[in-house]
């Protein structure tokens, strides 16, 4: 039928994309920035393109170009590096390739953290307290009455790799530079306490502008338990927060997908907006094990081809059992979470980081390449700011 191009196609939501996409009748490629990786080790990916320079967009240009001139349908992006990259370059990729991203401008103000704060000031949608900080020196801002504790935000990261916790003004100032030398611009925000849940939306807007199909999860435990990654989520229905979601993308003229961070202030019940992420998430199987089959919703809107209108199911629930046994080891609250950590298995219960029974080696090699990242002292180092 055709070939479709999967970047960061190592990731865990490449195996429910690539499963999804064979069965349309597409061969699934992937560019592959690790030797360890979920979803490149499944048997529904065909060639596999290894690629260690991603954070140098330059090189990740000329790399993509020369494979991209072998002819794919249409490619996705399952990481920050892979859109920003389909964003900044669309127009010569284009003449390879057919997909739907916003320009650069547009995507570089959903983007960029900070910026996107200021949009949800200027228009009054939710969000946490956001302090700007100008360059790498914290001089004029007034550190004496900022609201303790704070989280120091790299404005372009994911994974929340480089956001820091700090308790005092002293250990801002601590912090900050260093943050600042590793990530580059960053602001600070309010820190929200432990007790609500964190909510991520994901939905495609329409060349239109017309919301064709959204999702939501609510997530109910994350590794680092101060603002991580996902390890135990459920998929909700929530039309309230989907269409705050929606307005911004309509005020930013966002077209194509999104996918929403929220956080929920136990204090008030509210959800807050976080940020975007401006590709398919790695929790993603919530959506389609709950009914919403994103990679027929994604390619055909591409391809400018109809496709099903989907209706999620509440109440399934998707465990990343990698981080889940990490959750275990570091939570105080191991003993008393709910849902319950040692309810492993029930109809309704699949797993992120496991494609299926049918396609077993992805578990393994993917559990091997994490265990591998806990051993590097940088990724612990960027991880460890907020446990």
């Amino acid at each position: 039928m055709g070939r479709i191009l999967l970047l960061n196609g190592d990731s865990t939501q490449a195996l429910p994309l690539s499963r999804s996409l064979k069965k349309m009748g597409y061969d699934v490629d992937v560019v592959q920035y690790t030797k360890w990786g979920y979803g490149s080790s499944s048997r529904f990916v065909n060639r596999k393109f290894l690629f260690l320079k991603y954070e140098d967009l330059e090189e990740y240009h000329d790399f993509l170009l020369s494979i991209l001139k072998e002819g794919y349908d249409t490619i996705i992006p399952c990481d920050d590096y892979g859109a920003m990259l389909l964003s900044k370059y669309k127009n010569e990729f284009s003449r390879f390739t057919t997909y739907k991203i916003p320009d650069y401008d547009v995507f570089e103000r959903g983007y960029d953290k900070h910026s996107l704060m200021e949009l949800c000031q200027l228009k009054g949608y939710p969000h946490p307290r956001t302090f700007l900080v100008d360059g790498g020196s914290l001089e004029g801002v007034d550190l004496d009455n900022l609201p303790y504790p704070l989280l120091i935000k790299p404005n372009h990261t994911c994974g929340a790799r480089g956001m820091t916790y700090v308790r005092t003004r002293a250990e801002l100032e601590e912090k900050f530079p260093l943050i600042y030398e590793a990530y580059g611009n960053c602001h600070l925000q309010q820190y929200i306490p432990a007790g609500g849940h964190q909510v991520e939306v994901q939905l495609y807007v329409g060349d239109k502008g017309e919301l064709l199909q959204a999702s939501v999860i609510k997530k109910y435990r994350w590794y680092p338990e101060n603002g991580g990654s996902s390890c135990c989520n459920a998929s909700v229905i929530n039309p309230k927060i989907v269409d705050i979601c929606y307005n911004i993308l309509k005020d930013l003229d966002w077209t194509g997908f999104a996918d929403f961070d929220t956080i929920e202030d136990p204090r008030t019940g509210e959800l807050l907006i976080m940020e975007i992420n401006p590709r398919v998430p790695a929790c993603v199987k919530s959506a389609f094990i709950s009914g919403i089959d994103w990679a027929d919703i994604i390619v055909n809107e591409y391809l400018n081809k109809p496709h099903k209108q989907y209706r999620a199911k509440e109440g399934y629930f998707l465990r990343h059992f990698g981080f889940e046994c990490l959750w275990f080891v570091y939570s105080k609250n191991r003993f008393k979470t709910k849902p319950n950590w040692f309810r492993l298995f029930g109809s309704k219960i699949y797993y992120q980081d496991m494609s299926g029974w049918d396609d077993p080696l992805p578990f393994f090699v993917g559990s091997f390449g994490n265990f591998m990242k806990q051993l590097s002292s940088e990724f612990r180092k960027a991880k460890n700011g907020t446990r």
